[in-house]
């Protein structure tokens, strides 16, 4: 029942910042941070207590008996690292709008109304309900985007969500595919999970099911939504886009695509290890092409993704692993580089567009410096998370007979080309004595961070590095539960 409490946590959390006069802004922001505090809290209370194996936590209510849904929640070893990567951004998502005062109670509202979709899809042990939460998630990154967003915003909150609702058309059939396939009562994954299905079956369903998640995790040629997004959202909102929403759906393609539907996924595996291939390779050269400091930030997300789809397509123990360790990794570093871009480093130059900058890091050293080590996380730089999470993948790639040799090398060409990226940019941004015309105060120092941003930055930047030292923190608790779905693909024929 402990977990249950991030998702009751966070819909209470937007009901009372939502009831809260909008003139109170300064409360609003505190009774936020109180509510997404006691998520995260929640979050290490069930990890600090989970034993490795199984799925705590477990509920079991009836919902629609005419339906066979099920209020089923609980969590294993896979779900786990997402609810501590969704605590972390959105407690860190509140400090990095502590000084919001537009409309503060419905922003916090609406934040929290999402944070609440992302905590139930982890939770969900039944289909119909963590495809009902998948929905709800969908609604309030709209309206945080299209209200408080910037650049064309109405067109990226339109085209975000045209996207999610495309990706969840096929998620609903795949699964109405698999309900009935399966000749199931319910949709709770216990009951799926043991059910006899058909190869031309699984061979039809696993691609609705996977295309449809992969939408939301950004997979190449679907992935515009999402620099498009990034860029347009406020900073908390592209936080959350970045370090849990795309999370969600590499999440649906581990659990249900690949958990259900062994058959299916080896038959399409080396497809998406291609795919997975092209995001990597992809979103590299093009974030290394980009001018705009937040569309290099989104096409660094979208190949960083790249690995976590990599990890799934290997079907291989250390491959899955480092799939759901890069979520976790990703989820903590990319929040961290949009709060920079988007709002410490925004707030103080009033500008994005890289040939802007002049000398940064003399005008803003901590920050610049606090940049530079989150773009060495972010590039794999061995003692942070990404370099135990990358390191899975390709290992879990070389062992696997789905990924050719091929597309192993060309992954590890995509890791040059992140090196190659982020230094060009990091260069380009804090290095470069380039001056704007007529900008004035050009060598004057900029504000320091404030406290609150030094706090979120200690816990995303402190999050990478605990996980990157001590990846067991993590990789035990995970082992057991995939092991459960890498038995069942060795043993489909």
């Amino acid at each position: 029942m402990h977990a249950l409490l991030t998702l009751i946590l966070s819909f209470a959390g937007a009901l009372a910042c939502g009831l809260m006069p909008a003139g109170r802004a300064r409360q609003i922001r505190w009774v936020a941070l109180a509510f997404a505090s006691l998520g995260l809290l929640t979050a290490l209370h069930c990890a600090l207590r989970y034993g490795g194996s199984g799925v705590a936590d477990e509920v079991d209510w009836p919902w629609i008996p005419s339906l066979g849904a099920r209020l089923a929640f609980g969590y294993d070893g896979i779900s786990l690292p997402l609810l501590l990567v969704t605590g972390l951004v959105a407690v860190c998502g509140v400090l990095f709008t502590w000084e919001l005062k537009e409309r503060a109670n419905e922003f916090y509202a609406y934040y929290f109304a999402l944070v609440g979709g992302v905590y139930g899809v982890f939770l969900s042990r039944d289909l119909f309900l963590l495809f009902v939460f998948y929905e709800i998630a969908v609604v309030p990154k709209y309206f945080l985007i299209a209200i408080w967003g910037g650049t064309r915003k109405d067109y990226a909150a339109m085209k975000l969500v045209l996207y999610s609702f495309a990706g969840s058309a096929l998620v609903l059939l795949g699964l109405l595919g698999l309900y009935f396939g399966a000749n199931a009562s319910t949709f709770t994954l216990q009951e799926l999970s043991q059910a006899s299905l058909s190869a031309p079956l699984q061979y039809v369903v696993f691609p609705l099911l996977f295309v449809g998640f992969a939408v939301l995790a950004g997979m190449w040629p679907f992935h515009t939504w999402a620099p498009t997004g990034h860029v347009a959202a406020p900073t908390a909102a592209s936080m959350l886009l970045a370090g849990v929403v795309m999370k969600l759906g590499a999440y649906g393609c581990l659990r249900v695509a690949i958990g259900l539907l062994p058959l299916g996924a080896k038959v399409w595996a080396p497809w998406v290890a291609a795919l997975a291939v092209v995001n990597i390779v992809y979103g590299a050269l093009v974030a290394l092409r980009q001018t705009d400091f937040k569309f290099v930030i989104g096409y660094s997300s979208v190949s960083h993704m790249g690995f976590v789809l990599l990890g799934l397509a290997t079907l291989t123990q250390t491959g899955l692993t480092g799939a759901v360790l890069q979520m976790f990794s990703h989820g903590v570093i990319g929040a961290l580089l949009f709060a920079l871009v988007g709002a410490v480093i925004y707030s103080r130059t009033h500008t994005r567009q890289l040939e802007e900058f002049h000398l940064l890091i003399a005008r803003m050293p901590v920050i610049a410096w606090v940049f530079i080590l989150a773009g060495l996380a972010s590039m794999g730089l061995p003692g942070f998370s990404g370099f135990a999470a990358e390191l899975h993948v390709l290992m879990g790639a070389w062992q696997s007979p789905w990924v050719s040799a091929g597309l192993v090398v060309l992954a590890g060409a995509g890791v040059v080309a992140t090196f190659g990226y982020t230094l060009v940019k990091i260069h380009e941004a804090f290095f470069r004595p380039r001056v704007a015309s007529g900008s004035s105060d050009k060598e004057g120092l900029y504000e320091p961070m404030t406290a609150a941003e030094i706090a979120g930055c200690a816990l995303l930047l402190g999050s990478s590095l605990l996980v990157g030292l001590f990846p067991s923190l993590l990789t035990d608790k995970m082992q057991a539960s995939l092991k459960l779905i890498v038995d069942r693909l060795n043993e489909a024929r």
